[in-house]
């Protein structure tokens, strides 16, 4: 499996390399998304949620192998959370109400994370559509 999931990742690079700005563009998104305050599994958990939502098989597969990686994670409840708010934000544009901005917080999460959870959005919406488009998904 994780073989192929690497050869998976290696042609869909190979296929976004047709746009190098596309590809130079998500790599360093993603590596600003990587050094943000949110914690790695929540990081993992918003990746996943636009994953899922665009249908991007490839990066579904290979990030729920990275959350594995990661080991013990946060309560149910936490990831719940920001999955929660991800969707949240989709939905609404960003216009999510105070009501929902609140339940992100109670959660132990800051408004700094709740732009960063923003961030993530636009970088994995890159890679997901990018992906889907070029069939490597």
């Amino acid at each position: 499996m994780q073989l192929d999931l690497t050869a998976r990742t290696a042609d869909a690079v190979a296929r976004l390399k047709e746009s190098p700005h596309t590809l130079d563009g998500f790599l360093k998104l993603s590596q600003i998304f990587e050094s943000t305050t949110l914690d790695p599994h929540s990081r993992e958990t918003v990746v996943l949620t636009v994953a899922a939502r665009n249908q991007c098989h490839l990066c579904v597969d290979m990030h729920e192998t990275k959350f594995a990686e990661l080991g013990p994670a946060p309560s149910p409840e936490r990831l719940d959370a920001v999955r929660s708010f991800t969707l949240q934000v989709l939905a609404s544009s960003g216009a999510v109400s105070d009501a929902e901005l609140d339940a992100f917080l109670s959660h132990g999460y800051t408004r700094q994370n709740a732009l960063e959870v923003v961030l993530g959005i636009g970088t994995y919406t890159v890679s997901t559509l990018a992906n889907r488009l070029v069939r490597a998904a």
